[in-house]
Order: structure tokens, then sequence, then C-alpha cells
């Protein structure tokens, strides 16, 4: 159970706000501590149990002086162990103060594979920050918390905390939190065991006038100091002395460690208890919280609201959880003792206890924690029926986060028997890619389909017959089970066997709309990683209608960006804006929580924008999908976001800008079942090549495994694509006629392959580049041929920056087929585009200090054969002319070298229309 679907008592029991006791000893001493640390970054109370840490908190935000501040308080338990579980329940705690903060985490919280835990607590941050007043995060038990993904999370939340927001922890042990640097940033204070004893003065005041045993200084003393000011000891001490009449005799009766102690004095106060009060104290102690109705259904005896509020007014370790006083829970350390003591006395009643909580939970609609008190009373026949039966409910909420756990706590016999059980025990570890766990419980779901005597051989003999509670779920275990086998099959990167069992469960699965559209989804996906493209993009649609039908709107949504996705791929870029326009639409309207989805749309028709070479409008999108926030997008959009940037950015001549955005989107990537057709180390090795890094691009090539006689496939056409382009620059470069030939080789076979596929995005960039090779090669009419072909595909559509950004050498070609009539017109729409500045990428000087004529010419022959003295003939000037000259022109480029000033010049369009003259031939340096 999380906050993000509870709105019972116990969300609001955990976020409950203790109130100080009357009467209670005054600390003022720490009290202007913790008031000073309001100042900071975090407040640490770290103390063993019993030291009074709650109560102190309590008293401090009680204080009239707190005036303007906020609190919200979370109490943790065990359960929220988890990430989900942790942050809905902080996020509902500051919206008790704040409402509405946190929706966009909360939302990106439910996904079914959230995205890092930063990007996730980025917007709560950002909230936090523009709030007008001062909030108090406290978070009380922070020692149950074990996970690391937590603690990552309150790490960065502390690291941006923004300054109106302070964050409390108490906890019995120092959190892994980064409290050094707090601690050397002054921007932590800290309460710890020393300081919560009690000093003689206070246990005096405790003892005589809270607990009015008007005791002698000398009897105070000695239980100051037997106790050594341990709060938990002296209230149980001053519990145990009331009535007493050999007090001195009573103190010096305990000693020992801090557990013996304890141990001593509650056992003490039990037995200064009636045999009711004892009983009751026992057989509640099960339980997390307490309130009447629910002890009463425990112990089996009515009165159970009024026992409460005795206990409470006698101080007996009972903590409200509620103004109302309907809620309550015992002192954890109180609780720990009654529990040790039920067990020691009556070993066997504590099953039939839980057995009562979970029937009254149950009636109450409590599920989740009805389950939890049948595991923790080992009634795991009950437990697994409650379970079987939340199962639709949980499915279609996508509230299945605590599914695992509880099946994890079943007998794997039990288990066995129950097939509904065992195949949704299977998609839980399929959904966390835990293939072979996930085997045997298929195999188990799969032997009950078997109704013959062998297929029962290993579930009990050919007489065992399946437990099932839910009739409706069972009837649909041959479709679940063909799902999960699809899923099995594409985890493993089997494409044929996911076909084909995706094709399978369709067949199986009937009118079952979210099981249609699950298998639907995987079928398309076998088909995209396959390439073949249009039968993707039809099971894409039939997955969407299936979703939308199911009322999964915000699914249907997400397939819009595939659709979108695959349309682009083959080079239908008018269809994929039409399918992002529509529905963004649809997310649009819808609203939240099926506007998730929306911020993709924005990043889809960037793209679009960018491939037409309108960066200002591709930018827009990319602001709009931002300005939406992060709730808005799918668990990849934030992936998608940096990697569309970064294309802008290297378009706009900003590589280094655009390599670290590839690296955000590295770090952002979160895996999912799409296939990898446009890997981030491709890209990055797209700009290394385009920056003329061929060395570190070699070493990707190599790193991957790749090669110019791989077999070819859609998964990786991108990267050989890639590797093309890489055997082209090392060719360009050292002249290198071995590369040229593996690159042309290459490109013809990736074409055939592209065109078969129907892959015409793919089509156009490998014909650019067979004209790039044909015209390397000098071949320049042979350049033309597949150069008009790419001028006929692209024009429809209106493809540009896959021409502009192969640099001068397109546009020398571009010129060519102008002259000769083929795709002119579009040819000398290009050109146009190129001579403007198009897209801001041929930005020619206005990225640069300005050139002049001179050094235009200079620049223009150092990218020849010719050496110095040479250049200097040919222009009519002094040697030294040409090295001032030079010198300048490496200045304005901000390079260092006659090769590097050449790239850039290619790079920013200031050696287009250069031809290939005489000297032409290579690039020497000086």
């Amino acid at each position: 159970m999380t906050a993000q679907n509870d709105t019972g008592p116990l969300l609001q029991t955990k976020l409950y706000i203790p109130r100080s006791r009357r009467g209670a000893v005054g600390r003022p001493r720490l009290l202007e501590r913790l008031r000073r640390g309001a100042d900071s970054k975090l407040t640490l109370l770290s103390a063993p149990a019993g030291f009074g840490k709650t109560t102190l908190l309590a008293e401090w935000l009680d204080d009239p002086a707190a005036d303007g501040r906020s609190t919200a308080w979370l109490s943790l338990d065990p359960s929220d162990s988890q990430a989900l579980s942790f942050w809905s329940y902080v996020i509902a705690a500051l919206q008790t103060v704040t409402p509405g903060v946190g929706a966009d985490s909360l939302s990106l919280l439910r996904r079914p594979q959230p995205p890092p835990i930063e990007l996730v607590l980025a917007p709560l941050v950002n909230e936090l920050s523009t709030t007008s007043h001062q909030i108090v995060l406290v978070l009380d038990d922070y020692h149950v918390i074990d996970a690391n993904d937590v603690h990552q999370g309150m790490a960065f939340l502390l690291e941006h905390l923004p300054p109106q927001i302070h964050v409390v922890i108490a906890t019995r042990a120092d959190p892994p939190l980064p409290l050094a640097r707090l601690r050397g940033r002054a921007e932590l204070v800290e309460i710890r065991a020393a300081d919560l004893r009690f000093t003689p003065d206070e246990a005096a005041a405790y003892l005589n006038e809270v607990m009015d045993l008007n005791l002698t200084a000398q009897v105070v003393a000695a239980l100051e100091g037997r106790t050594e000011g341990w709060i938990a000891a002296l209230q149980l001490a001053a519990l145990s002395i009331q009535g007493r009449d050999d007090v001195a005799g009573f103190i010096a009766g305990f000693a020992g460690d801090d557990r013996y102690i304890v141990d001593y004095l509650v056992e003490e106060v039990l037995q200064r208890q009636p045999d009711h009060v004892r009983s009751f104290l026992l057989q509640t102690s099960i339980l997390d919280r307490l309130s009447g109705p629910l002890t009463d259904s425990v112990t089996g005896q009515d009165g159970g609201k009024a026992m409460l509020e005795t206990l409470d007014r006698g101080n007996l370790f009972l903590v409200p959880l509620d103004d109302r006083r309907r809620w309550y829970r015992y002192h954890h350390l109180f609780a720990d003792v009654l529990q040790a003591r039920l067990l020691d006395e009556q070993p066997d009643h504590a099953p039939e206890l839980h057995r009562r909580a979970s029937d009254w939970y149950e009636k109450n609609g409590e599920r989740s924690e009805a389950i939890r008190h049948a595991i923790a009373g080992n009634d795991f026949e009950r437990a697994a029926e409650l379970i079987e039966r939340a199962i639709p409910a949980m499915r279609s909420g996508r509230q299945d986060w605590s599914m695992l756990g509880w099946l994890e706590s079943l007998p794997d016999d039990l288990i066995a028997l129950r097939p509904v059980l065992s195949v949704n025990y299977a998609g839980e570890l399929l959904d966390r890619g835990r293939l072979e766990g996930a085997e045997a419980h298929l195999l188990n779901a799969e032997r009950w389909l078997d109704t013959t005597a062998e297929g029962k051989a290993g579930l009990g003999g050919p007489s065992a017959e399946p437990v099932v509670v839910d009739e409706a779920e069972f009837r649909r275990l041959p479709g679940r089970i063909a799902i999960y086998r699809t899923a099995q099959a594409h985890l493993t990167g089997d494409v044929p066997a996911t076909k084909r069992r995706a094709q399978l469960a369709l067949e199986l699965i009937g009118d079952d709309d979210l099981g249609r559209g699950s298998a639907a989804g995987l079928l398309a996906l076998a088909y995209w990683s396959m390439g073949e493209l249009d039968e993707a993009h039809r099971s894409w649609a039939e997955a969407q209608t299936s979703l939308r039908r199911a009322g999964h709107v915000a699914d249907a949504v997400g397939c819009a960006i595939a659709l979108g996705d695959i349309r682009i791929a083959q080079g239908r870029h008018r269809e994929a804006m039409s399918t992002y326009e529509r529905w963004l639409r649809v997310a649009t309207e819808l609203g939240a929580p099926v506007v998730r989805g929306a911020a993709d749309m924005h990043v889809g028709m960037s793209e679009r924008f960018y491939e037409r070479d309108e960066l200002d409008a591709a930018m827009q999108h990319l602001r709009a999908s931002t300005d939406l926030g992060e709730h808005a997008g799918g668990r990849q959009n934030p992936y998608r976001w940096h990697v569309a940037m970064a294309r802008i950015r290297a378009a706009e001549g900003d590589p280094g800008t655009a390599l670290d955005l590839l690296d955000v989107a590295e770090r952002v990537y979160v895996g999912d079942f799409y296939p990898k057709v446009r890997p981030i180390h491709a890209l990055r090795a797209r700009i290394w090549i385009a920056q003329g890094r061929l060395g570190d691009a070699f070493g990707w090539a190599q790193e991957q495994s790749l090669s110019t006689e791989d077999d070819l496939d859609y998964v990786h056409e991108f990267e050989h694509i890639t590797l093309a382009r890489l055997h082209l620059a090392q060719s360009k470069r050292a002249g290198d006629r071995e590369s040229l030939t593996r690159a042309t080789t290459l490109l013809e076979r990736l074409r055939q392959a592209a065109d078969e596929g129907d892959r015409t995005g793919s089509v156009i960039e490998i014909l650019v580049l067979q004209a790039i090779a044909s015209q390397m090669g000098g071949d320049v009419p042979a350049a033309l041929v597949p150069l008009g072909r790419a001028l006929t595909l692209a024009e429809p559509e209106g493809f540009v920056r896959v021409f502009v950004d192969n640099g001068a050498v397109v546009a020398g070609l571009l010129q060519a087929a102008a002259k000769g009539g083929i795709g002119a017109t579009y040819a000398r729409d290009l050109l146009t585009g190129l001579g403007r500045g198009a897209g801001g990428t041929q930005v020619k000087q206005d990225a640069i200090d300005p050139m002049s004529d001179r050094e235009l010419e200079v620049l223009h022959l150092l990218a020849t054969d010719l050496d110095g003295p040479e250049i200097a003939r040919e222009l009519v000037v002094s040697l030294s002319t040409i090295r001032s000259h030079t010198k300048a022109i490496y200045s304005k480029l901000g390079v260092n070298s006659r090769r590097a000033a050449v790239h850039r010049g290619e790079e920013l369009g200031l050696l287009a229309g250069r031809g290939n003259g005489p000297h032409s031939r290579a690039i020497r340096d000086t």
C-alpha cells in the first residue's frame, strides 16, 4: 500500500503530527538547538529507542514561536523501504502543507519502470523552490529504510534542497547519507543520545512533577545514575515504583545493559497490570496501529476503545496517531518487548491473532494489510487466496508494486498448486528481467493446462487438481502464458520466437483488450526489430486500439510515440507529424494522468522540424515538452529529449555541448522493450567523425565489434551507416583507397537492405553517402545518379539536414545536379538554404571573427597540396605575409594546425565551391 491509492486511516496516521503531552518536562536547551537548526538543511536526531526523539520534536513543533512554519510529518515503517512507497508518502506529507506539490514526480513514480530517482525528484525540488513559506519535513523512524535507491534519492534531495525547506530525520542509527559533507558545510545540526539523556534536574522534574512520585533527591540521583538519563528506562521505572514502599530496594534490583534493563522494567510494568490489561497488551502487540474496533476483533473482547483511552491516560507507552484519539501505536521499544513476551508465553496464539487482524482488515477494505497479517501469521493459504482475488483490480489499476514481495513470501509448493499465482509470479519476475525464476513458474502454470495424467505427474500425481479462487482469471491462463512466453523470447533476443508466440497469444486471448494490447505490442516489437516496418506499424495500431478500449488511454498515447518513430524511419515524416499532432490533442484534452505522453509528442515533432532544418521550430517544441513537466512524458522522454537537443546543438556547430547532452541521455536512459535502432554510442561516433576525431571513432567501431563485412540487420543499420561514414572520412584524410572501397561496398549492401525494407529515411542517407563516395573517387557523373534519386525521395517529405550535414562536398554536387537538370528544383532550394545559413549550420563568418578576402583566399589554398612558399608565389606575396595570414586564420578559427583549419573551414562552409583544382589532392601540415 502506498500513498498513491491510500486515502484511509493508514495514510492519516502516517502523516499525523504528534502533539506534546501536557505536563511534559521542558527541555529548553534542546529546543533552542532545534530552532537554530531550522536554518540548516538537515537536523539529525540519532539515538537508540526510548530516548525521546519523537517527544522532543512534538514539543518543538508545538512552539508558539514557530508561526509561519508549516510541518509535514511522515512516520515510516519497514514497508516503506522501497522507492515507490517512500516517495509517495513523502509527497503526500508535503501536500498537507502545499497542496498539489509533487504531482509530476508522483506521476513518474507510478510508471512500471520509473526513470532514475534524480529525474523523479527534480520536478519536486523545482516546485518546492517556488513556495513562499518555510516548510519542515520530518521523517520519523528513518532507520527502517534499508533501500539504497531511497538513500540515493534523499542525498539528491538534500543536495538540491531549496532554502525555505528544512528536513528533520529521527533515527536509531546514522543513515547512509553524505553527513560529513553537510557537516563540513555547516548544513547539519546533530542531536544525539548524549544530548537527549535527561540531566539530573530533568530527571527530577519528570519523576516528581510529571509522574508525581515525590522521591527524595537521593533516590532521584540513584535512578538517574542507574539509567544514565535514558528516558524510556526512567518511565518504566516510574511506572514500577508507583505504589511501592521499598523504592530503594527496587532500584538496587536492576542493573546491566540497556536491553536487560528494558526487559526487566517492562516485566515489572506488566506484572503490575491487571490480568485483562496485560492480556490486552500482549495480544494487540502484533498490530502496527490500534483502534477500538480492530483491537476488539483481535482480542475477541469488547471495550477496546475504552482500554486504549485508559492506557493513554496512564502514559503506558501509547502514541496517538490522530487528534481524535481513534488510532494509536505502541512505542516501538515497548512493542518489541511485548511481541517477544507474547512469543515466549503464547507462541501458538500469535498466528490466530494475525488471522483475526487479517479478517478485520479484509472486511474494512484494507487489502494490503489483510495480506500482510495473513503472511505474518503463516496463514499462507489465506494469503494466497487474498492475493489471487486482488490480482485483477491491481493489474487494471497498475497498482501491483507489492505483488512480488507477497508472492516471494509464499511457499513454492503452495504456489505450484495455484496456476493463477504461478503465471502472475512469472509476469512479475519478467517485468524485472529475472528470466530464470520466471521459467519455473511458467512451467507450473502450463502443466495445469495439460489435463492428462502425465501432465499432472509433477504436480501431486494424476489426481491432483489446481487450486483456483478466480475462475475468470483461470480461463485467461492460456493467453497470459502466451503473453509471458512472448515477453520471455523478446528479452532473450529471440525475434522469430517473439513473432511466433505473439501471433499465438493473439489467437488465444480472445476479447481481453488489455491482453490483446500487450500481445499486439510485442508482435510490433518483433516486426520492428526485423525491419518490417509496415507490419510493425499495423501491430502497434492494433495495440493502441485495444489499450484504449481497455481504458488504458495513457498507454495508448504512449503507442503514438512508436507509431511516429516507425513512420520517420520509413521517411514518411508527414504521417509521423499527423500522428504526433492527433495524439497530442488526445493527451491534452483528456488531461492528467493521460497527459503523460504529451511531452513525447513535442519531442517527436521537434525531430520532424530538425530534418526540415527549421531549428527554431524544433527548439520551440523541445521547450514545450519541458514546459509540460516530467509527468507529461513517457519514461524515455528525458532520454529522447536530450538526444534531440544534442542533434540541434551539433547542427548549430556546437559539438562539445552536443556530446555533453548525449552523456546525459546515456545516464537517464531507462531500459525498455523498444529496439535500440539509434544507440547513443553511434550518435557520439558521428560527432567525433565530424570533429575529425577518427581515432576515437575507430575505437568505437572496435568496441562494438563492427566490420564492413558484417551480416546486416535493421537493428544495427544506423551503426553500419555510421561505420561507412567513418571509412569515408578516413579515405578523405589519408587518401586511403582501401577505406573508400570498404565504404562503397558496405553502402551498396546497406542500400539494398533498406530498399527491400521500404526504409526510405535510411535509403536517402545512404544514397547521399554513395554520391560522396563516387565524388571522392573522382567520378562526379556517377555521383549524380544516387544524388538524383535521393533528391527525388527527399523532396516530397522536405528532407534537408541529410544533405546539409555533409558539408561543402554535397553543396558542390548539388550545384552540379542543378546545372545538369537532375532534381534541379529541389537542388536549387537546398542551395538557397545553404547560402543563407540554413538552420544556423552554414553560418559562415557569423560564428567567427570576420575574415578578409585575402584570408579566405589563403584558407582555400591551405586546403590544397601547396606548401607555404608555393602559396606565396600563387598569391604573389612574401612568405612572411602568408605566415601572418595563416596565424590570423588559426586565431579566428580557434585551431592550431593547417589540417584543423581546413576541417573547421569546411564545417563553417567557408570552403564551399572551391572545386577540384590541380592542387586539391591532399592537405599538408606546415
